[in-house]
């Protein structure tokens, strides 16, 4: 009985030997195991901070962008009112100066049609009718140079601001392309 005695000794030897060895590779397989999971939620957590980072920073500059937008659409917004503004005075002066040279040269033909209505024969009213259409004339020639000036600078004065924006435009956003 001895000898089986010592067979099953030794089984049992044999066996607490595999059960430890078994025991000390799975502790050590779930050391392992724990510690990749303990590095891998380091990282995750490393990746995460960095994306919210990059988010954050993301977010930010899209409102920064977005203020400027608004900002520079107001900007436009004053330029348009203002060309507007000089456009509508400038308009209102040029009708007030027609209106006053059509009433001078209505009072002018008023007071011709009276002067020709004195004459005393018809070369003194034909000489009086030549002289009265070359004035006209020469008058109508020199207020529609000035007319003409008159509306280029208010053309040009109206414009000013909204070609002001428009070079601070491609200042601002040219650069960026």
């Amino acid at each position: 009985m001895s000898t089986a005695k010592s067979k099953t000794a030794a089984v049992v030897e044999s066996t607490a030997e595999t059960v430890a060895e078994a025991t000390a590779a799975a502790t050590k397989g779930f050391e392992q195991t724990l510690t990749a999971m303990k590095e891998g939620m380091e990282k995750a957590s490393k990746g995460f901070e960095t994306q919210q980072v990059k988010m954050k920073e993301g977010v930010e500059k899209a409102m920064k962008t977005a203020e400027e937008m608004v900002a520079f659409s107001q900007g436009n917004v004053e330029a348009f009112m203002k060309a507007s503004q000089i456009f509508t005075t400038g308009l209102q002066d040029l009708s007030k100066h027609l209106t006053a040279q059509s009433k001078a040269a209505f009072e002018e033909s008023s007071s011709f049609t009276k002067t020709l209505l004195t004459v005393k024969s018809v070369k003194e009213a034909v000489d009086l009718q030549s002289g009265f259409a070359k004035a006209s004339l020469e008058k109508a020639v020199a207020e529609t140079s000035k007319i003409t000036d008159a509306s280029v600078k208010l053309a040009e004065q109206a414009v000013a601001p909204l070609t002001a924006r428009l070079t601070l435009a491609v200042e601002k956003f040219g650069k960026s392309i």
